[in-house]
């Protein structure tokens, strides 16, 4: 099997989210990390990249020098990962889209829902794979929770309820942590701080597993430290297009919760719910039964949830992972196959989702159209 090209611009030495696309990109060996504009400072971007093994030639000391060095190439790369700051999101997968490259892009995909609807029209246009590293959706067992509402096993949703909670900016140390205060700072994440950070993963969670997108919502937003212009907690209460309830809760201020992702839902004839801290298990009730633990890797599961799977059963499988299996559904993409990747669309209806609740946070609660105006003709 030829391995597929790969240039990833953002994600340098220090980097969060950095480390877990080139491991995801290469575990499974789909990928060769062939380019890369890595850093802020171009010099440091470049030699970073040389250390981890691409060649001189093709590491660069920003994404312009990189498009322009790339799109002339009969070699060129398969697959470009936007990994840089939010506000360039869009600017940058615009660019490669347009060039002719294929992309995944960190969320939030834009800042606005008008570039959203761009990026939709663009990759559209072009016929160019634009995806999201949503990767939450890419967990063995969120597949199989997916799996399980597709094949009738919870009979019809009735309400999903899930949250995206952790205490980690409880302190309120924004003004000396500049990994916190951006996210608070409207010229650095736009106009939602906790909402567009982590609600959106869960809210993205409740519309794959269930198959339904969000069609209206009401939001109450606060922000519990002083200082902070945006929200640092918010709620979320929603009502899909099939008419399911929703219930979503998302905080940085939470004490006591780690990563606090989680998700339950809630059917006619069973309910299943899934925890990112114990990725391995789905807790499976059905009506006038006991509580079922369906294990990773066990028998029976579906093909979707075997595919993610990697290592035996009892062992974890964790974020990483997670986004590798963002990477493998792209291979199968670019290779011709299909795959449940996140796409444009779903980062454009995340963005129209925030801006719908910082609009109705601010009208007390109203409820509001959460549709993209692309999809509410």
């Amino acid at each position: 099997m030829t391995k597929l090209k790969w240039g990833m611009i953002g994600g340098g030495e220090g980097s969060q989210i950095g480390p877990a696309h080139r491991l995801g990109a290469q575990a499974d060996g789909h990928f060769s990390f062939t380019a890369g504009a890595l850093d802020v400072d171009p010099a440091k971007g470049k030699a970073y990249a040389q250390s981890l093994g691409v060649a001189q030639d093709r590491a660069y000391g920003d994404w312009k020098e990189m498009l322009a060095g790339e799109k002339g190439r009969e070699d060129k790369l398969d697959l470009v990962t936007v990994a840089t700051p939010n506000n360039t999101h869009f600017e940058i997968t615009k660019s490669f889209l347009e060039a002719g490259f294929n992309v995944l892009c960190e969320k939030p995909m834009t800042m606005t829902v008008e570039e959203g609807e761009e990026i939709v029209k663009i990759a559209e246009a072009t016929g160019q794979v634009c995806a999201v590293n949503y990767c939450y959706s890419a967990y063995p067992m969120v597949r199989q929770m997916r799996a399980m509402v597709e094949g009738g096993e919870l009979g019809a949703i009735r309400t999903v309820v899930t949250n995206f909670s952790h205490g980690h900016h409880a302190a309120g140390d924004d003004a000396t942590n500049p990994r916190v205060r951006w996210r608070y700072d409207p010229a650095q994440a736009g106009v939602s701080g906790q909402m567009a950070d982590c609600g959106i993963h869960a809210l993205h969670l409740a519309s794959f597993i269930t198959g339904d997108e969000v069609r209206t919502l009401s939001a109450d937003f606060a922000s519990t430290v002083e200082g902070r212009v945006l929200e640092d907690d918010a709620m979320v209460n929603f009502r899909t297009e099939g008419g399911i309830v929703g219930r979503l809760w998302t905080s940085t201020i939470a004490l006591g919760r780690q990563h606090g992702l989680d998700i339950q839902v809630f059917g006619e004839k069973g309910g299943v719910r899934w925890a990112s801290e114990q990725p391995n298990q789905v807790y499976f009730h059905k009506q006038g039964g006991r509580i079922e633990i369906i294990e990773k890797g066990e028998d029976g599961l579906s093909d979707d949830a075997n595919r993610m799977s990697r290592v035996g059963i009892a062992h974890p499988e964790g974020f990483p992972l997670a986004v590798a299996n963002i990477y493998v559904d792209l291979a199968a993409r670019l290779r011709g196959g299909s795959a449940n990747y996140p796409t444009a669309v779903d980062g454009l209806r995340s963005m129209a989702a925030v801006y719908a609740s910082v609009d109705s946070a601010k009208q007390q609660g109203v409820w509001v159209d959460a549709r993209p105006p692309m999809f509410q003709k």
